[in-house]
């Protein structure tokens, strides 16, 4: 069987995509599967280019088809912020992160909270050293307080248009259906599903 590397290290993220992929015939390892250990260096200033950079180095480093990906939330009212710096926005854990946010968003009016969530997923082909990029993007706004207790990130204050919901308030399941995440890897699986690997 295929052996396909999902270059993260983030335990979360990393269940997402393996319930995202379940479907495809290929063994889905992470780099701690293997006994890897590495960061690629994310200089990039685009969701792509840091997705790229992730990809390129864990496919050189491994010799794997390599599926990496970048991923943060954009606020309108906060200049696009935290994009790319979403996962080291400020110093602390998920939920300190989140309250930096609504501390940041305390004045703006319900109108005024539009965001989205963003995601790249770039896919290393060893064979042909070649790099193919994937995007999915979610809708919604920024909440006034964090609401459920499902996802990571800053999944509490995201409510989803297409959910009626926060992410957080949603099953895995349902986040998986919409989400900018589930967007994207569908678009991975039916290339892989057109153009598997020899």
């Amino acid at each position: 069987m295929q052996k396909l590397l999902i270059a993260t290290t983030n335990a979360h993220k990393l269940q997402e995509i393996k319930e995202l992929i379940k479907d495809l015939s290929l063994g889905v390892v992470s780099p701690k599967d293997i006994n890897k250990h590495g960061q690629a260096e994310e200089t990039g200033k685009t969701f792509e280019e840091n997705a790229r950079l992730k990809a390129q180095y864990w496919g050189e480093k491994t010799g794997l088809l390599t599926l990496a990906e970048d991923s943060g939330l954009e606020i309108d009212a906060l200049g696009g912020k935290p994009g790319i710096y979403s996962a080291r926005y400020s110093e602390g854990s998920d939920s300190d992160r989140t309250s930096q946010i609504l501390k940041e968003m305390k004045n703006i009016p319900e109108g005024k909270r539009s965001a989205r969530y963003c995601e790249v997923v770039a896919l290393y082909n060893p064979l042909t050293k070649e790099i193919k990029t994937f995007e999915g993007i979610s809708e919604g706004k920024i909440t006034t307080k964090p609401d459920g207790g499902n996802g990571f990130g800053y999944d509490p204050i995201f409510y989803s248009f297409d959910l009626k919901k926060t992410f957080a308030e949603a099953s895995m399941e349902e986040k998986n259906q919409i989400s900018h995440r589930g967007k994207a890897f569908n678009k991975v699986k039916e290339y892989l599903v057109k153009k598997p690997l020899k």
